[in-house]
Parts: structure tokens; sequence; C-alpha cells
């Protein structure tokens, strides 16, 4: 856990610094200052409304006790354990295997199935995705996920400010071409930084929400038949799914070619490997 929370710790420390190098080479002048403007913009809108935009994403609605008893008794048994806030509960339709948790604290915490998880694990598997999603709750991985999110979208507008607008007349930019190459490179770096932190919290949660079942190889196993299950009935890749996916406990796209290399998520194999070993399991 001091590992990952020192290597989440890190990313961000880089990608703020990459942030500042930006804004330096290319002036900063007024895109810097437009980008800390739309960065703060979006931020609020991912962390004040995040849990609106998933839910309407994935069609989710609340469900009841008397419809999803197992689910109820898992989540309850472990807040109770972590001695936190029972979250609310949402249901969405689909029919690939996949869940995902949103909210700024536990007493804003959501978390949601989707149809398709609820007929593929059993209880001691539902039992491991919860402590997963309910360890991204407790650890304010929303928080975290939105600041990485806003460092990216500074470098990507105050590249693209320096190409289209320029700086100041006092400003000595980086000319046309340099601020060019920034606009494609600089982007792509912030990205795969974002991309990094959001695959350290993915192993975070897998570790703490071990730790919180006790189960290490209750995870292992329903990472393996969620992997299958989202291979074979991915989602399809419009804007509103994409903006929620990086929250999934499973990437819910194809996830082949170039797709693979720039998914939120890290690969099943290595996070089962992890689990196995905190089990003591040994090949």
């Amino acid at each position: 856990m001091r590992h990952n929370s020192l290597r989440t710790a890190a990313l961000l420390g880089g990608l703020s610094g990459l942030t500042l190098l930006a804004g330096a080479w290319l002036g900063g002048g007024t895109g810097l200052r437009i980008a800390l403007v739309v960065a703060l913009a979006t931020t609020g809108i991912a962390y004040f409304f995040s849990d609106r935009i998933a839910l309407s994403a994935m069609r989710a609605r609340p469900v009841s006790e008397v419809e999803q008893p197992t689910l109820y008794k898992v989540v309850r048994e472990l807040s109770t354990e972590a001695r936190q806030p029972m979250p609310r509960l949402y249901i969405s339709p689909t029919a690939q295997p996949n869940a995902f948790a949103t909210g700024r604290n536990p007493r804003r915490a959501v978390i949601c199935v989707t149809y398709g998880l609820t007929r593929l694990l059993d209880e001691r598997e539902l039992r491991g995705v919860i402590g997963h999603e309910l360890s991204h709750v407790y650890n304010r991985d929303i928080l975290i996920t939105s600041v990485a999110a806003a460092l990216a979208t500074m470098i990507t507008w105050a590249s693209y400010v320096a190409v289209f607008f320029g700086g100041s007349d006092d400003d000595e930019g980086p000319g046309f071409l340099g601020a060019l190459l920034m606009m494609v490179l600089g982007p792509v770096a912030a990205t795969m930084v974002q991309l990094a932190v959001s695959r350290s919290r993915e192993f975070q949660a897998d570790e703490a929400g071990a730790r919180l079942t006790g189960d290490p190889l209750a995870l292992a196993s329903a990472l393996r038949k969620i992997e299958m299950g989202a291979r074979r009935l991915p989602l399809p890749e419009n804007s509103r799914l994409t903006s929620a996916s990086h929250m999934m406990i499973a990437n819910p796209f194809s996830g082949c070619g170039l797709g693979r290399m720039f998914s939120t998520h890290p690969p099943t194999s290595e996070r089962v490997a992890r689990l196995e070993r905190m089990a003591g399991y040994r090949r």
C-alpha cells in the first residue's frame, strides 16, 4: 500500500512538473492562464458531478434490497467492517459484467453493478469486487483522478493556445514550430502519466479491497471472469461511456491494438498475479 501511494504521489508530481515545464516553455502567458481556467472548470465538473455522469452513461437506476438481497448483504457487511456509511446502490441493465464506484466521500458514495455482473459472479467473488470498489471511495480516488485529468487538460490547452494565439508581446515563446511540437508531444506525455496514475490506483484498490475482505483469491477469480465477459460483450466507445470507463473495475471496451496501450486499467494477468502473491500462492 505504501509503495502504491508513493508511486501515485510521484506520478502526480511528475504530471505537475510537466505542466509547469509546458507553461514555462510556452512563455507562461495567455496560454497557461486560459489552460488554468479550463482545468479548474473540468476538475469541478468531474469532481462534483462524476456520479451523475457515470450513472447516466450506464443507464443505471437505484436498486432495492428486495431486488438484490445478496448485493445489499455484502455491501452492508463490508461497510460495517470498514466503519463507514452504507453507500447508495445502483444497477445497470448492461449485459457486460462490470462495476464502478463514485462519490466525493464515503457519505456520498455510490456503487453500481451491471446486471451481467450479478449473473456471473458468486457471493464470494461479488464480495471481492465490492471490497475493491469501496476502497476506491475510501482512498478518495475521485479527487486524485480529477486532479490528474485537470493537469493533463492544462497541458493540452496551453499547447493549443500557444499554437493558434501565441503569447503576449513581451513573451519569448518557443516559436510556432516549437509550440506545434509541444501541442503533439505534451498532451501525449500528459495522457501517459494520467493513465499511469489511474493504473496505480487500480493496483492500490485491489490490495486494499483484498485486505478489507481478507480474501485476495476471490477478487482474482472475479477479475478473470469479468475480463472474459467484457471481451465477449464490449461496450461501444462513445463519448459518454469513455468518460466513465476509468471508474470501472475492468476495461469495458475491446482493448485491442493501441487501445490496450492507452487503457486506464493494468493487465488483468498482472492484477491477478499480485493478488495471488498476497494470498501466498506460488505457481
